[in-house]
């Protein structure tokens, strides 16, 4: 929500993802954005239906998704669990969720958080001109490696650690057993074997 006792605009970064499941280096990623560009608050929103990657591979429900995010965040200052596509309905898209931010503050300043993989086709998104129109793009950047865009886009660069964590070898992890210690907080692991999600055979792939 906006702060109304704040009389410069408010700098949200915009951290989308289908964290399926969240992990370390998604947390990694959001609070060392937030501390390098002095960003009030970071929303990692939880995408209800990931266009690009739907019909891929199995989906872990979006209610599930988003309480693994709500487990990961909490107690994390700045840190928010986003919940507007999944409530919006049907396939997510980036600049929707902008627009509604802006909706909702108009004054704010809207920092648009992605990898080097996704800056690179960022172009390919729907309605990717409005996403840049009316926010900040931030580019995640690995050291060593740093990512390349076209001059025409008003993009900022955040080196973040290197942490090798993906989403796809969790899933795998958890399918046939290896450990998970310090990939996932363990809010979030309670929150899995709570919920039986990613056992053997629920990859479904």
């Amino acid at each position: 929500m906006p702060n109304p006792s704040s009389d410069r605009p408010s700098r949200i970064g915009l951290f989308g993802g289908t964290f399926d499941p969240v992990h370390v280096g998604h947390l990694v990623t959001a609070v060392n954005v937030r501390h390098a560009l002095g960003l009030d608050r970071v929303i990692l929103m939880v995408a209800n239906v990931p266009w690009q990657k739907e019909g891929q591979r199995w989906i872990t429900p979006a209610a599930d998704r988003l309480a693994m995010v709500e487990a990961a965040v909490q107690g994390v200052d700045g840190l928010e669990a986003g919940r507007w596509e999944i409530d919006h309905g049907g396939p997510s898209y980036t600049a929707d969720t902008v627009t509604a931010l802006l909706v909702d503050d108009p004054n704010a300043e809207i920092f648009t958080i992605v990898g080097d993989d996704a800056a690179s086709g960022i172009t390919t998104w729907e309605r990717f001109e409005d996403v840049l129109r009316l926010s900040r793009i931030v580019v995640v950047d690995r050291p060593g490696a740093p990512v390349k865009l076209s001059p025409d886009i008003d993009w900022l660069r955040v080196e973040v650690p290197r942490l090798e964590v993906s989403s796809t070898d969790l899933r795998a992890r958890f399918a046939d057993g290896r450990p998970l210690d310090y990939l996932i907080t363990d809010s979030v692991l309670d929150l899995i074997r709570e919920r039986h999600l990613y056992g053997a055979g629920c990859d479904r792939r």
